[in-house]
Formats: structure tokens, C-alpha cells, sequence
């Protein structure tokens, strides 16, 4: 029993009709589902990524008009990566990100790998990242409909970072519980403060990596629009979900119980330092209740919040200022 990755990692906005723009335009990701959070349906649960949101590849966002920004600090999930496919890759994003006036670093090595530094309009903090050649978790299959050149597209997530006062508690849970093996460490970015531990799962790379930095310098964050709500790990079936509950209870961590999100199924829980994880399956996956053409066209409900359709989609603002059925 192994948990194999990345599944997804979730961010909120304020602005989901910017949001739709940035990250499908700018960045050319696929907007494979328009649905609502399940825990509040006034608002967007938007999800982006390669051309039928494979597991790996999930960018997500919920809409929270009028919220205020994040203030970066301890207890959070720090920096989300996007994986590319080589150097040429990384070149292409950064004379693309010049040229649309998109906040973003020089080229540097972090971790043994080349990488991009950017931000969103919100300030979402992201890295695009040289994917691991021939080894590690794969990558996704960029939308060939996209406005960025496949051969130059996103192929999923990178390595997430957990930004921490104390990393001990952290690394025993990823390691004990987790099953993440030690990958190696890297200086900080910052002087005094400790190397960036990393730890893997399953058949290790971009895709499946957790980089836990140590900052003492740092007041705990206070999440907001541009903030990271949490990171899904991939549970491969049915049976495994089962698994990891029962193991998740046995070690004496709160959970959520098992929760039906209709196209995966995810269990909920927080780490020692306080940021939020998810266990999400595969599957069943986004084309549940949409084909592979027509994935995030329209606003899409489970089952259960069907009936109330009306009800949600007077709630919600329209997402006009981006044509989601339009190809670039």
C-alpha cells in the first residue's frame, strides 16, 4: 500500500473569472470541470489541467468573492510547481511570461533541477519546474487546443513545498504514517535557517515530491486569495482508500471519514504543523458526467446537489469575462 503522487492541490481566489483567464490563457492549462465547493455551494470549485485532468495534473481553485490576501508564513503550503517537459520548456514560459508582463524570477537550479519562479495576479506563489526525464511519476498529456504549443506545455504538478516552524513533527508523519522516503535535502533560499528536507512516494520525481523548509523567521500564515488550501496525495483504487483510512485511524489521527466528492473519493486531515491534507482516489475521474470534448463547459453538479441547480446557479456570479468553449 503506497500512496503514487501528486492528485491535486486546491487555491483560493477572489476573482474566479481572472482566474479562468490566467491559467487557462496565460498558462494554457484545460478547464476540465466547472463545479461548486461541495462544503459551500455559493462558491466555484474550479479545476484545471492537462487535456482530461488526469490525476497528477489538477490545479484547483475555490472563489471566494471579497477575501483578503494571504500573508505568507509557517504552518502553509508555501509554493505549488508545474511540471515542463525540458530547458527549451523553460525558455518558452520565461520569454512568455515577459512578454505578457507576468510577475516571475530568473532561471536557477532548486533541487537539482531547473526552474521558473512566478506569481499569479493574486499573488499565487508557483515555479515551473524541469520535469525528471524517463523516470519518477509521468507527466500529463498537455490539451493540443491550448494557445501554448504542446510541446512547450504544463504536463502536470511538481514538487509542493510545506513551509514549517518545527519540520520533526511533519517528516514523522510523512515518513511513519505516509510512507515517504527521505530524497535528499537543499540549502534555503534564506541565510541561517535550515536545508529543505525532500521526501518522496511511490516511484518518486516532480510529480511526487514534498519539500519541507524550516523558517523560525516566520509568523504563521494567514490564508487568504493567493494561498494554497491544501495538497491531495493519490490513492490508486478502492481498496487502498480503505486501507488508509483504517491506517490513518489506527495511528490516532482525526480524519474526515471517507467522502464521496463524485469524481474521486478523498479523506481529510491535518498534519502536526496544521496544514490540511487529502487522500483522494483516481478515479472514477471528470468524464463522469461529461466527454472528453465538452469538460468544463459548463457547470457541472453531482448527484446530490442536482436538484438544487436552480437554487446554486442563482448564487453564483457569471463567468463571463472568459468564453471557457473557446479554443486559442
Amino acid at each position: 500500500m503506497q500512496l503514487t503522487g501528486i492528485h491535486h492541490v486546491s487555491s483560493l481566489t477572489s476573482k474566479a473569472p481572472q482566474n479562468v483567464n490566467f491559467y487557462t490563457q496565460t498558462l494554457g492549462m484545460r478547464l476540465v470541470k466547472k463545479t461548486v465547493n461541495q462544503d459551500d455551494t455559493s462558491s466555484y470549485h474550479l479545476f484545471y489541467g492537462d487535456e482530461r485532468g488526469n490525476p497528477g495534473t489538477e490545479l484547483t481553485f475555490f472563489d471566494i468573492p471579497n477575501l483578503a490576501p494571504t500573508y505568507p508564513g509557517t504552518s502553509s503550503i508555501s509554493t505549488i510547481s508545474l511540471r515542463v517537459p525540458n530547458r527549451e520548456a523553460l525558455h518558452y514560459w520565461q520569454a512568455r511570461f515577459h512578454s505578457l508582463q507576468v510577475d516571475h524570477d530568473e532561471i536557477l537550479y532548486r533541487a537539482g533541477r531547473e526552474s521558473l519562479a512566478f506569481r499569479d495576479f493574486e499573488g499565487q506563489r508557483l515555479v515551473l519546474v524541469v520535469e525528471d526525464e524517463n523516470e519518477g511519476v509521468p507527466g500529463g498529456v498537455p490539451w493540443e487546443k491550448s494557445q501554448v504549443p504542446v510541446q512547450h506545455g504544463i504536463r502536470g504538478l511538481g514538487p509542493v513545498a510545506l513551509t514549517v516552524s518545527d519540520a520533526e513533527p511533519t517528516v514523522r508523519l510523512l515518513t511513519d504514517v505516509l510512507r515517504f522516503q527521505p530524497a535528499g535535502q537543499y540549502p534555503s533560499t534564506v541565510e541561517s535557517q535550515p536545508d529543505v528536507l525532500v521526501f518522496a512516494t511511490g516511484a518518486g520525481g516532480t510529480g511526487a515530491e514534498v519539500h519541507v523548509e524550516v523558517r523560525q523567521d516566520l509568523p504563521q500564515e494567514r490564508l487568504g486569495r493567493g494561498g494554497v488550501h491544501h495538497v491531495a496525495f493519490r490513492v490508486p483504487n478502492e481498496q487502498e482508500y480503505k486501507e488508509w483510512l483504517e491506517r490513518l485511524e489506527t495511528a490516532g489521527i482525526h480524519t474526515s471519514g471517507p467522502i464521496d466528492r463524485y469524481y474521486f473519493r478523498s479523506i481529510y486531515f491535518r498534519e502536526p504543523n496544521g496544514i490540511l491534507f487529502e487522500l483522494a482516489t483516481d478515479g472514477p475521474g471528470f468524464t463522469m458526467d461529461e466527454d472528453f470534448e465538452h469538460l468544463g463547459q459548463k457547470l457541472a453538479l453531482p448527484p446530490f446537489l442536482e436538484p438544487q441547480r436552480e437554487n446554486i446557479e442563482a448564487r453564483l456570479q457569471p463567468l463571463e469575462a472568459i468564453d471557457t468553449k473557446k479554443t486559442f
